[in-house]
C-alpha cells in the first residue's frame, strides 16, 4: 500500500508533508524501485542510495523553476517517481513508459538527455550562466557523483564554476564507489573529507574557489533538508558534499556494491538473476577480436 506515494504527483506536494511522511515516502519508493528493478533490471546501487537526498532536494527547492541537473542520470529513478512519472515505476506495463536517464522530452523537470559521465557541472553552469544574462533569480542545482568527479569535464566545470559569482549548488553524492572502487589522489582527498567530517585542510573545492558544507549522515532526510535550506538561494557556488550509502536499504547490494551498481532481473530476497545469460556479449566479442589481430602480426 503506498499511502503517501499517493499524495505525491509533482514536487510541490512534498511541502504538504511532515518529516515522518517523507521518511515513510522513501520506503515507498525503495520499495517500488526494488519492484522494479528485479522485474526490469536496471542501476540498482546508485538509486537506492539518492532516494533520501531527491526527496529533501524536492522538498526544499522548486523545481522546475529552479533546475536540478543530474550527471550520467544512474540515480534519477527516485526524481523521476517525484515529478509525475511515478506509474512507470508501480505498474508493470508502463516500465518501459520512461527512459533510464533524464530527457526533457517526458518532463519540464529534466533540462537535458544525459547518459554520460562527467557533465552536469559544465551543463548547469551554463544554465547559470543564461540565468545571470537575463537578470533572473532561481537555483542552480548540479548533482554529481564521486566517480564522476573525477572526469576531465567535471574538473573543467569545477575550474570555470569558482569564478562565477552567482547562484550554484554542486550536490557531489560521494558513496565511496564510481561502479568499482575509486583510486587517485581526488579520491584520497574526498576519504580524507568523510574521515574529518569535512574539515581536513586539504580540501579540492575549497582550492578551487568554492564554499564547502559536508553532511556525513547523507541518506538522512532531515540533516539534508536543513542542509539544503541554508544554501538555498545562496549568492555563490558552493559544494554540498553528502556521503551516501551505495544500494542503501538493501543488503545484497550494500555488501555487494560494484556488483549491484547495475543489474538484470533478479530475485528480492536471494539476490539471484532470473534468467541465465549465457552467451556472447560486446565486450568478449571485442577483445576476442583484438587478441586475433595481435597475434596475426
Amino acid at each position: 500500500m503506498l499511502e503517501i506515494l499517493k499524495k505525491v504527483n509533482e514536487p510541490k506536494d512534498l511541502k504538504t508533508l511532515s518529516k515522518e511522511d517523507l521518511n515513510k515516502l522513501s520506503e515507498e519508493i525503495r520499495q517500488i524501485l526494488l519492484q522494479k528493478l528485479s522485474i526490469h533490471g536496471g542501476h540498482v546501487g546508485p538509486n537506492l542510495g539518492m532516494i533520501e537526498a531527491t526527496i529533501a532536494m524536492h522538498y526544499v527547492f522548486n523545481s522546475p523553476v529552479d533546475k536540478i541537473v543530474y550527471d550520467v542520470s544512474h540515480q534519477s529513478y527516485t526524481h523521476k517517481i517525484l515529478t509525475g512519472r511515478k506509474d512507470a515505476f508501480i505498474y508493470e506495463e508502463k516500465y518501459d513508459d520512461v527512459a533510464g536517464y533524464t530527457d526533457p522530452d517526458e518532463s519540464e523537470h529534466d533540462f537535458f538527455k544525459i547518459g554520460h559521465t562527467s557533465t552536469s557541472i559544465s551543463l548547469a553552469s551554463g544554465l547559470a550562466k543564461a540565468r545571470d544574462l537575463k537578470h533572473e533569480n532561481y537555483n542552480i542545482i548540479s548533482v554529481i557523483g564521486d566517480g564522476s568527479l573525477s572526469g576531465g569535464e567535471a574538473l573543467e566545470g569545477l575550474d570555470y564554476v569558482g569564478e562565477q559569482g552567482s547562484n550554484f549548488i554542486i550536490v557531489v553524492n560521494d558513496n565511496g564507489m564510481s561502479i568499482a572502487e575509486n583510486h587517485g589522489g581526488l579520491y584520497k582527498n574526498l576519504k580524507q573529507l568523510r574521515e574529518t567530517n569535512g574539515t581536513c585542510e586539504c580540501n579540492l573545492f575549497k582550492a578551487l574557489g568554492l564554499d564547502y558544507v559536508y553532511v556525513n549522515e547523507g541518506n538522512n532526510i532531515e540533516k539534508l533538508i536543513q542542509t539544503f535550506e541554508k544554501v538555498k538561494n545562496i549568492q555563490h557556488p558552493i559544494v554540498v558534499h553528502i556521503n551516501t550509502q551505495k544500494g542503501n536499504g538493501y543488503k545484497i547490494a550494500e555488501e555487494n556494491k560494484e556488483d549491484w551498481h547495475w543489474n538484470m532481473p533478479f530475485d528480492k530476497e536471494t539476490g539471484k538473476l532470473r534468467f541465465n545469460f549465457s552467451g556472447e556479449d560486446y565486450g568478449t566479442l571485442t577483445a576476442d577480436y583484438l587478441l586475433r589481430k595481435n597475434e596475426a602480426r
